[in-house]
């Protein structure tokens, strides 16, 4: 942490004694932390809670006594504080771990089941990270996400990552009656994009999303959505046709772009180097977006820190995309539509709430905002 004047308080709550121990380490000796407690199940970390309120809780999901969403459900009731989930990123524990998220739950980071130990010191630098920006973490969105999600139901890009070149239209991007709309989020952006699409009618236009996720999440997210939603909603597979009333998810640890042939848009899904610290890249959707779809595209960047999507953004508008930004006060964290905002990358700032008007062309873009 640089500048911090007051260190971030951190509780650590997990029943296994390796992880307490190496946390409780890695939060004790550097430097910007102050480590609380380590506890071993909810009920120690309620007493440890008693006597000194944490800035941010790490949390594991499967615990003795309370498990750790009826725990982070009790804190954001009670008192909305960040909480990283610290969980095993598994095809199984995937709907636990979304279902943390939906219950207002910052951030998951991956604890693997095997070399628990050695994982987690090689990994401490990024925990730290992810906890430093945590504790500036707008909570009030948080909360409301909370509040509002529905009971869960049973840098210049690589040489191989440059958006394909778009077929010739006399120079111009011809205009057709296929419109596509590339939604770009990280952190807090599971519950948004629910929101989000929750609102959209069956007939909406085919959408391209890249949400940061581990591999393991984005199928189930989808799916997820897809019970939830009018619109369909799948993980992106390669050759996919953009179709209306149709939402792609990029897959976890690959990227995504948009092909154009003839009057149809179609998705690529392939692999590659990260890009701009991230696979599957906003940036990397962005452009090719820019490329292959100009005008008849919508760009919206939502929740997340860094700077992933934001010169992707600008290339969009630049085509001839109109282009939208989520608010900062519906925002976990701004970071990624401030960027956007910074570069001039953004027709027009919205909330949340208007979001779906963007999506389906209620809203009129203002150039300059």
């Amino acid at each position: 942490m640089s500048g911090a004047a007051t260190p971030v308080r951190v509780l650590v709550v997990d029943d296994s004694a390796v992880v307490r121990q190496v946390l409780g380490k890695l939060f004790s000796e550097a430097p910007g932390f102050r480590l609380l407690a380590a506890c071993s199940d909810p009920l120690f970390a309620q007493r440890a809670m008693a006597t000194e309120w944490p800035d941010v809780v790490v949390l594991d999901v499967e615990m003795p006594r309370m498990d750790g969403i009826s725990f982070l459900r009790q804190i954001m009731a009670s008192r909305p504080t960040p909480v990283v989930i610290c969980s095993t990123l598994t095809t199984r524990g995937a709907p636990t771990t979304l279902q943390a998220l939906q219950a207002g739950a910052y951030e998951i980071v991956e604890k693997p089941g095997t070399g628990l130990r050695d994982h987690l010191v090689e990994q401490g630098r990024h925990l730290l990270q992810v906890v430093a920006q945590a504790a500036g973490a707008n909570v009030q969105a948080l909360a409301r996400r909370a509040t509002a999600a529905a009971p869960p139901p049973a840098a210049q890009l690589p040489a191989d990552l440059a958006a394909p070149a778009a077929p010739a239209a006399g120079g111009a991007m011809v205009q057709t009656t296929e419109r596509i709309v590339a939604i770009g989020t990280s952190t807090g952006g599971t519950v948004a994009l629910e929101e989000l699409l929750q609102r959209l009618p069956v007939n909406a236009p085919g959408l391209v999303i890249v949400q940061h996720m581990p591999e393991h999440f984005t199928e189930t997210f989808a799916n997820r959505l897809d019970s939830v939603c009018q619109i369909r909603v799948r993980q992106a597979a390669d050759g996919d046709r953009i179709l209306p009333g149709l939402a792609l998810v990029a897959p976890g640890g690959r990227h995504l772009q948009v092909r154009r042939q003839g009057a149809q848009y179609h998705a690529v899904v392939r692999d590659g180097p990260p890009v701009s610290r991230h696979r599957p890249s906003v940036n990397v959707l962005f452009s090719s977006v820019a490329a292959h779809a100009g005008r008849n595209a919508v760009g919206i960047i939502m929740t997340g820190m860094g700077d992933d999507g934001a010169r992707g953004l600008l290339e969009m508008k630049t085509a001839g995309a109109t282009t939208f930004a989520q608010d900062e006060a519906s925002c976990v964290v701004f970071g990624m539509p401030r960027e956007a905002i910074k570069l001039g990358a953004v027709d027009q700032v919205l909330p949340l709430s208007a979001l779906d008007g963007a999506v389906t062309g209620r809203v009129r873009a203002g150039r300059g905002r």
